[in-house]
């Protein structure tokens, strides 16, 4: 399938502007279609051209153009999904008539059946080329149209959409959009749902969930519509500009790729953040800020929208910036325990690329921009241009931009003019140095100077606290840089001195030998959770580039781990111990023995954590997830000699069978015994987890087989199936697959589009063989011009990231693994 272009869709816009989408649906029909009418009601610039509309009917049943009927044969060409249209009048009206597939893959219009009562669920995701997979329409964003939606669907069933839902009774339901919507934003839900309605502010709300979820959603309801009342309250302080699209309903839909989806009055987010167990604070915290997050795209990005996807950031940075900021200090230390470091590998990584401008010269190279500079990097640079400009100013421009272009779209540049009116001056100089280079400066202090380099060549004003640490590990002086010269003399008492103590800024931390040997005892001691983060990222980076070895990193991490309050602190500690340290910079006879240290350390946190706390249940976590102790965790699962206060319930369940199933402690029988107790969605997903994870040469062989050949498999699925294939332990017994993904991906990738045959690329990776054959048959793999440039990207990704574990070990002096 050939993608939009920037150039095409750059000449569609000059030639059409479309006016009005009327979409008709019928969802009442048996098996795997439905049927799809859409009225579109356009004008041309330049009468008697041709232009195309973009389609991907399962079967194109009619289309007319102003009245006459096309020949299908001559117009529709399938395998680029699209409807050639000749003879444009000044107003012109395109109807189309199609059968349309429903999708498994939380694209297009995604049905899920519910294996806990057997109710089927819809809904529309239209993000990146996904819109024509329901609809008729010209998919680009700079062709925003009002939407009027009609769907005929089963008796009993719920519609929520762009605008409010009006049903007639006999199962027809109407939706008007309030205002013009982008065709990625377009969308709906439907089925049996569970609602639960409040209003704040004139808003009426309401939230939607699986009817098997619906007393988790009844629980959980108080929570999410407080943090929505609150991001609502403040988001209309910073923009000045009331919500603009009537209703404002949350829908938590199963099967979804992202975390949310920011469509106007309907936000769709992934129905795991309705919690049907005991959560982390830390997850907690994640969907306050996933629901900031999308509320602010109700004015970035929805109500004025980008103009292609080179600007992208303006929807994402901003977002992520500003959810942040709502909800308040400690999402700040959230997003540098956590956003950061999934942004600082990306910028560090060959496929890094500018926060502005991503050269996204179709709209498949767009999708490979989400990533954590389009995020993590993007937010930062903000915090910093919030502080180059002053509040007022920067506020002052984010309002006129939104007022100058509400209902349109704009770029870049009209959000540069908007704060150069509010009197911002030397833009484009901070903008070049902070947006359109890549990379991150590294900062360091040098007999008594605080020394900025700049690998890119391009300096950045970085403006941060420097601040300095006696033995014991309080702060004994600090001091507000604005560092604009490679060197800006600092005046602060002797001791361990720390750049970017509050973590402000965008940037790698370079700390002497002296300071990483003391690091260990004075981390637990550091009172300030940002300055923690702050330390923890410069691990992490340092141990990414072999400056600091993988043991002693270990070593600091244990210290770290076992005194952390900061539950986001913690979740990102002891992610990165498992997966990175223990399972990729450690050798295997090493990281046996670590895990096994790093398991019982956990287990001693859980057990003197408060009972019941956010803590205690990380500690948990980590520990299950490394402990090789079958006995403990079968008496975990029989509700056995538990730490006090801690709940065995049904997700953490599933994580004691999860390690048990790895560890050759559980067999199929027991895998269906808790399905049994589990007939849910999220069980099914667990159940595939388990089964990949079992180290018996058949699983291995039937997970493959489904991972590499199976088109149908649901997306969800196919995930856990990846993630629990690749199990540090079992190297010996995966050895094969090494040489297997690279001969089969390419091929699978065919199989599936977008999110899901990129996420596969991702997660199927060997990323446990950490050997330099691998590094190779990355590289010779990446050489295939065929491959999908989503697909390639994650594939240079996760390369890159092994190519770093080997250079780890080779410069410490660990074995490689036999791949």
């Amino acid at each position: 399938m050939q993608s939009l272009t920037r150039d095409e869709a750059r000449d569609r816009s000059h030639l059409i502007a479309v006016d009005h989408y009327e979409i008709a649906l019928d969802l009442t029909g048996a098996g795997d279609t439905f049927e799809s009418r859409t009225t579109i009601r356009f004008r041309s610039a330049e009468p008697g051209t041709s232009t195309f509309a973009d389609l991907a009917a399962t079967t194109l049943r009619s289309a007319t153009s102003n009245g006459a009927v096309l020949d299908l044969a001559a117009a529709y060409d399938a395998d680029r999904r699209r409807l050639r249209l000749d003879g444009l009048a000044a107003d012109n009206v395109l109807v189309v008539d199609a059968v349309m597939a429903y999708s498994h893959d939380g694209e297009g219009l995604h049905r899920h059946v519910d294996p806990a009562d057997g109710l089927t669920y819809l809904y529309a995701m239209s993000f990146l080329d996904a819109a024509p997979r329901w609809f008729a329409c010209f998919d680009q964003p700079d062709l925003k149209a009002r939407v009027t939606l009609e769907v005929r669907c089963p008796q009993g069933w719920v519609v929520s959409g762009n605008g409010p839902a009006v049903s007639d009774g006999d199962g027809t339901w109407r939706l008007e959009s309030t205002g013009p919507l982008a065709t990625y934003f377009t969308t709906f839900v439907a089925g049996p749902y569970h609602v639960v309605r409040d209003e704040h502010d004139g808003i009426p709300l309401a939230l939607l969930a699986r009817r098997s979820l619906a007393d988790d959603l009844d629980r959980e309801a108080p929570e999410i519509f407080a943090t929505t009342r609150r991001c609502f309250d403040e988001l209309h302080r910073l923009f000045g500009h009331r919500y603009p699209w009537g209703e404002y309903h949350q829908a938590f839909v199963p099967d979804f790729n992202a975390g949310a989806m920011e469509n106007p009055g309907c936000v769709t987010l992934r129905d795991g953040m309705v919690f049907r167990s005991r959560v982390s604070d830390s997850q907690r915290l994640e969907r306050e800020l996933v629901i900031a997050h999308e509320m602010a795209h109700m004015w970035f990005g929805d109500l004025v929208t980008m103009q292609w996807w080179d600007d992208l950031w303006l929807n994402e940075s901003f977002a992520e910036y500003l959810g942040q900021r709502v909800i308040g200090d400690e999402a700040w230390v959230s997003f540098g325990a956590d956003r950061k470091s999934w942004g600082h590998a990306a910028d560090r990584r060959p496929s890094t690329h500018p926060v502005a401008g991503n050269d996204a010269v179709d709209a498949h190279t767009a999708l490979t921009s989400f990533d954590g500079i389009s995020y993590a990097k993007g937010a930062s640079v903000l915090r910093q241009l919030a502080t180059h400009l002053g509040d007022g100013v920067f506020l002052d421009g984010l309002r006129r931009y939104i007022a100058a272009h509400a209902d349109a779209n704009a770029r870049f540049a009209d959000l540069l003019d908007a704060w150069t009116a509010a009197g911002a001056t030397d833009l484009d100089e901070w903008a070049e140095a902070w947006l359109r280079t890549t990379g991150l400066d590294e900062l360091s202090v040098v007999d008594g100077a605080l020394v900025r380099h700049s690998p890119q060549g391009t300096p950045r004003v970085h403006a941060i606290e420097v601040a300095v640490l006696d033995d014991a590990g309080q702060e004994i002086g600090a001091q507000h840089v604005t560092a604009a010269a490679d060197r800006t003399t600092l005046s602060l008492p002797p001791g361990i001195v720390l750049p970017d103590a509050r973590d402000d800024t965008w940037a790698k931390l370079v700390l002497p030998e002296s300071a990483w040997s003391a690091m260990p005892e004075l981390l637990p001691r550091l009172t300030d959770p940002r300055s923690r983060v702050a330390v923890w990222n410069a691990l992490r980076l340092a141990a990414a580039d072999a400056e600091v070895a993988p043991d002693l990193a270990f070593r600091f991490a244990l210290s770290a781990l076992a005194a952390e309050t900061d539950d986001a602190i913690l979740v990102a500690g002891t992610r990165w111990v498992g997966d990175t340290v223990l399972a990729r910079y450690l050798d295997e006879p090493t990281a046996s023995a670590a895990g096994a240290e790093y398991a019982a350390t956990t287990l001693r946190v859980a057990e003197t954590a408060e009972p019941g706390s956010g803590r205690q249940l990380t500690a948990a976590r980590a520990s299950v997830a490394a402990t090789d102790d079958a006995p403990m965790l079968e008496s975990w699962l029989a509700e056995r000699d538990v730490p006090a206060g801690l709940v065995v319930d049904t997700e953490l369940r599933w994580s004691i069978l999860t390690r048990l199933a790895a560890l050759g402690a559980a067999d199929d029988a027991a895998i269906d015994a808790e399905l049994e107790r589990d007939r849910s969605s999220e069980g099914t997903v667990h159940a595939a987890r388990c089964r990949a994870a079992r180290p018996d040469p058949a699983a291995k062989a039937a997970a493959w087989a489904v991972l590499m050949t199976d088109p149908d498999c649901s997306n969800y699925v196919l995930y856990a199936l990846a993630d629990g294939f690749w199990q540090p332990h079992q190297r010996a017994l995966t050895r094969p697959y090494v040489a297997a993904y690279f001969t089969d991906i390419g091929p699978a990738s065919t199989l599936r589009s977008g999110f899901t045959a990129d996420r596969l690329a991702l997660r199927a990776y060997p990323s446990t063989a950490v050997a330099e054959s691998t590094v190779a048959a990355t590289a010779d793999l990446l050489r295939d011009q065929t491959l999908p440039t989503g697909v390639h990207r994650s594939i240079a990704d996760a390369g890159d990231d092994l190519r770093r574990a080997v250079e780890v070990r080779r410069r410490f002096g660990l074995a490689p693994d036999v791949a």
